[in-house]
């Protein structure tokens, strides 16, 4: 089939062997790549209520039809696993550049199985799996470590011209539950733990290398649609936002709004706002605006402090999601510190939007006397302390390393703690952004604000945000349009430039199949059903469909707005009808 090579890569680490399977063209049509074949692949493979961190936890890389296609947005890989922070389905997806180099070793899938007995790292290549020891990077940031594989690739390697880099650092080594896996420095694969089941298995890095090219449908028609794309978007004034201001545009946006989360979400606003925004990051750093491959709308900043004590600090960021855990959270009023901080995670491999809410809520523990740790809002340096004790699981590191679910039982804070299925929620306030709260509650892996990216059209004006009524029929549509995004696999950014129409195109000219709007949201919404029923199979109970209490309890001061439990039960009893599940919120049974 166009778009795939049909092959499976399967490594198991405890024989420290390989083998490769083929793919049926009828699982591909209906599953497609990314998160549909990721999901097909864990159903299959992992025993029913594994533990996460266990040897038979499958670890699978996937990539979709349009990887190493013309399409622009298209640099993309997924990770999907069980997760360790929330006991059910996990996926995550990272940009740069790997994504093109796991495809030209010439497999959709790579599918990992078992543990090491000692730390190593895998070269993946069309040829071959290769078992390195990775002893004597084991304990390095992930800098140094993507560093140092490739130059080992490129000494040793003259076959490869160029390789892709995915790696851990010392918080995926220790099993810290929300640990990255990093790649081309500042991307991660960046929720629900997948650096820690990367660590369980003692796997330090992974490279990628090889000169396969998958064989596409229609080239002239990939071409063609690129072109016109490209030419078409040189005017669009999201695409020039994105450009010039990137993600940190959202903190005023949201501050505007009332929705930016503040003091371990008490408030919605932010007095100092103005130090965290994108316009600071433009005026205290000095900032290039950075893509990824495959991509013209570089949101990424490349972001190099000018003045103070961390002067001279380069990063890719910080993004509107680190500036609200650690800016708006911890209320700290300073973009450079801010900027320190994401260094910090980034380097010991943790994710930020999970840290800076597990620093806020220490924060909070530590003002009631829940836990003796000196800690306080805005208090930069005892956060970077916190992170260094959290991935080496030192004091209450330790505790928190396990997660804000474990923490908040351990701390007898349950009715504080902010998360659905033990996953902290984005920086978009449910209470003023009303959608927010379905898409945090239905969402599989937790509360995540990209599946369906419904922020979007409750910010911009094409939904009121506190409408209830008919708000499931349009969430459950974005989120079917943007889930064949994770199966091709595609940027959300480029989510306003590919409507159906134009993921038709890609479909066609990528794998050749002719489906129109109706035929891709009949495949989205069985990869959905097929997520559920993993979940289901793991033990996801319908309270764990809802958001904290707190919501329903807690007017945020500045707008008054609230989102009552009503309303949420509206929310999910009417994304149940929508998804053709019952009242219990189970698909209906797959017919044998």
């Amino acid at each position: 089939m166009y778009g795939f090579y049909g092959r499976i890569l399967k490594i198991d680490l405890n024989k420290e062997a390989f083998g490769i399977e083929s793919i049926g063209d009828h699982i591909l049509k209906t599953c497609l790549g990314g998160r549909g074949l990721g999901t097909r692949l864990l159903l299959d493979h992992n025993p029913p209520r594994v533990d996460p961190l266990s040897p038979d936890n499958h670890l699978i890389f996937v990539t979709g039809p349009a990887t190493g296609s013309a399409v622009w947005g298209s640099c993309r890989h997924g990770v999907y696993t069980k997760s360790p922070q929330t006991g059910y389905f996990s996926e995550s997806y990272s940009g740069g550049t790997v994504a093109e180099h796991m495809s030209a070793t010439g497999f959709d899938a790579i599918m990992i199985y078992g543990a090491a007995e000692k730390p190593v790292w895998l070269e993946v290549c069309e040829e071959a799996v290769y078992f390195h020891t990775a002893e004597d990077l084991w304990g390095q940031d992930t800098f140094e470590t993507e560093d140092r594989v490739k130059e080992w690739i490129k000494q040793n390697r003259p076959k490869a011209k160029k390789c892709g880099v995915v790696c851990i650092g010392p918080a995926g080594e220790n099993q810290v539950s929300f640990a990255v896996i990093e790649n081309d420095y500042w991307r991660s694969a960046g929720r629900t733990g997948v650096g820690a089941v990367t660590g369980s298995k003692k796997i330090k890095a992974i490279a990628f290398w090889g000169n396969q090219k998958k064989e596409f449908a229609d080239i002239d028609l990939m071409k063609d649609f690129a072109k016109s794309l490209a030419q078409r978007s040189k005017e669009d004034a999201g695409v020039k936002a994105y450009k010039s201001m990137g993600t940190p545009m959202l903190v005023d946006i949201m501050n505007k709004a009332g929705g930016f989360p503040t003091r371990y979400w008490q408030k919605g606003r932010y007095e100092h706002s103005e130090n965290i925004n994108a316009g600071a990051l433009h005026d205290r750093c000095d900032v290039k605006p950075h893509a990824c491959l495959k991509c013209f709308m570089a949101c990424g900043r490349l972001s190099t402090v000018k003045e103070g004590r961390h002067k001279g600090l380069k990063i890719e960021g910080p993004e509107y999601e680190t500036i609200y855990a650690f800016g708006g959270l911890c209320e700290i009023d300073s973009i450079e510190e801010i900027a320190y901080l994401n260094d910090i995670c980034d380097r010991l491999g943790m994710d930020t939007i999970s840290a800076g809410n597990l620093a806020a809520f220490t924060i909070e523990a530590s003002r009631q006397g829940k836990v003796d740790y000196k800690i306080d809002y805005g208090q930069v340096d005892s956060i970077a302390q916190l992170l260094e004790d959290i991935s080496k699981r030192r004091g209450i590191g330790d505790t928190l390393a396990r997660g804000i679910k474990f923490t908040a039982k351990e701390w007898h804070m349950e009715e504080q703690a902010i998360h659905v299925k033990g996953l902290e929620p984005a920086g978009y306030d449910p209470r003023v952004l009303k959608g927010m709260g379905l898409a945090y509650g239905s969402s599989a892996r937790g509360a995540c604000h990209l599946r369906a990216t419904f922020y979007k059209p409750e910010l911009s004006g094409i939904v009121d945000p506190d409408q209830i009524d008919g708000k499931a029929k349009m969430f459950t549509e974005w989120e079917d349009r943007l889930t064949v995004f994770d199966t091709l696999i595609l940027c959300r950014f480029y989510r306003d430039l590919y409507q159906w129409e134009e993921l038709s195109t890609i479909l066609k000219a990528t794998t050749g199949m002719e489906l129109n709007s109706e035929k891709m949201r009949s495949i989205a919404a069985a990869i959905t059903d097929n997520t559920r029923r993993f979940n289901l199979r793991e033990g996801l109970t319908l309270e764990e469909d809802r958001i904290p209490r707190r919501f329903f309890r807690e007017v945020l001061p500045e707008t008054q707005k609230i989102i009552t439990e009503n309303q949420m039960e509206q929310l999910i009893t009417d994304y149940y009808k929508e998804r053709g599940w019952n009242e219990k919120g189970e698909p209906p049974k797959v017919e044998s």
